[in-house]
């Protein structure tokens, strides 16, 4: 990759506190202490990313995501004070898109109103369900009534940028309940939709314990055929598996991740990508423990799992993101983000395609039909091979 142009970099920056965290969470969240270091944990953050700085190599930050844990818990004077700091020491694109993921039952007018004064410019509600039943069966702290009133209040206070979380595949849901939940949603009119399957993910209390009506998986096919063309219908572009947006409101953030893009990661847990000027693709995570985060942050005991990646995973990993893209991705760009020659991937490129799971032609590749219904097993295509 040497003499090739670096990936764009955002900055990822997890506050990891919650008022309650939910049986199906496997997110680093923590219920919050009686008193939140706010204050503490900002002088972490900024220790942590003075660690960083040279991971940046001069670029600009593309866009920015305060994700948890609940952000929304941190005043907006905490978060202006992070946001400051960030400034002071990297440059910010003229349009940076900055994210802050919020909980509708601790939503404020004056908060949304501080928080657009910080600069935050984009707001990702984690509503899950509309229906009160859903919701306490999810541990969610909020009621539909609650979510509807959090984002009329976002839009009162200015911010013309929201995404909604949405669940499917809910205990009891049947298709009709999971379109209420889109028609809630549609009508509030946000400009991003998440739509995701609820999963058991292991070490969580919905694993250990899981709910005993989840829908099978023909009513979960059926129930995602019903919202996919609901959604259709309504002008939002699936553009990503979990992600449909409105014309020009794609997540830059996230598609930075998808397009294989670098990141920085602040923050108890956080995670970062970065390449450095000879090509080589480096990851590392940061302390996950909140308490022992702020211990070390800032300095070499903060980093975890620090390592180099094999070029020989490189093609995973790239497709692991670019394939869940509706769009697919250029030839071009996989030589550009991995400094792999395209031959690397010729074989399993040809495989995916006689399978019918990719379409392609000189410059660009997109899963077909059949390998976005079938992504893991496209995936699988880009493994690299077992050592003898």
């Amino acid at each position: 990759m040497s003499g090739h142009a670096l990936p764009p970099l955002s900055l990822y920056v997890h506050l990891p506190w919650c008022v309650r965290k939910c049986p199906y969470c496997d997110f680093n969240s923590h219920q919050r202490p009686a008193q939140l270091p706010d204050a503490d944990y900002t002088r972490a953050l900024l220790a942590d990313l003075d660690q960083d700085l040279h991971q940046a190599q001069g670029r600009p930050i593309d866009s920015i995501f305060f994700g948890g844990g609940t952000p929304s818990l941190f005043s907006a004077a905490a978060i202006a004070a992070i946001l400051d700091g960030i400034r002071a020491r990297l440059a910010l694109a003229e349009d940076c898109e900055i994210t802050l993921e919020t909980n509708p039952g601790t939503a404020e007018f004056d908060r949304f109103e501080g928080y657009l004064g910080a600069g935050v410019n984009r707001l990702s509600f984690g509503v899950q369900s509309f229906d009160d039943a859903m919701l306490v069966r999810l541990g969610r702290i909020h009621d539909g009534t609650q979510a509807v009133r959090a984002f009329e209040l976002a839009r009162a206070a200015g911010v013309d940028n929201i995404n909604l979380d949405l669940m499917y595949g809910l205990p009891t849901q049947t298709p009709a309940g999971a379109l209420a939940d889109l028609e809630q949603a549609i009508t509030l009119a946000p400009e991003h939709l998440s739509h995701y399957q609820l999963t058991l993910e292991p070490q969580t209390v919905f694993a250990r314990y899981p709910p005993q009506d989840l829908p099978d998986e023909d009513a979960l096919e059926n129930i995602l055929e019903a919202c996919q063309a609901r959604l259709a219908a309504a002008d939002f572009e699936q553009y990503e598996v979990s992600a449909y947006a409105r014309p020009g409101r794609r997540s830059r953030h996230n598609l930075n991740y998808w397009q294989y893009g670098d990141y920085l990661g602040i923050g108890a847990g956080a995670h970062a990508k970065w390449t450095d000027a000879d090509g080589r693709i480096h990851r590392h995570a940061k302390q996950r423990t909140p308490t022992l985060y702020l211990q070390c942050a800032g300095t070499p005991a903060s980093r975890v799992d620090v390592r180099s990646i094999d070029p020989a995973e490189l093609p995973f990993e790239f497709m692991l993101n670019a394939l869940r893209l509706r769009q697919g991705f250029a030839l071009a760009r996989f030589a550009e983000r991995t400094g792999l020659p395209l031959s690397a991937i010729a074989r399993p490129l040809e495989e995916a395609e006689r399978r019918g799971l990719v379409l392609r032609d000189l410059h660009d590749v997109r899963p077909s039909e059949r390998g976005f219904d079938f992504l893991n097993d496209l995936l699988e295509l880009f493994l690299p091979a077992s050592s003898p």
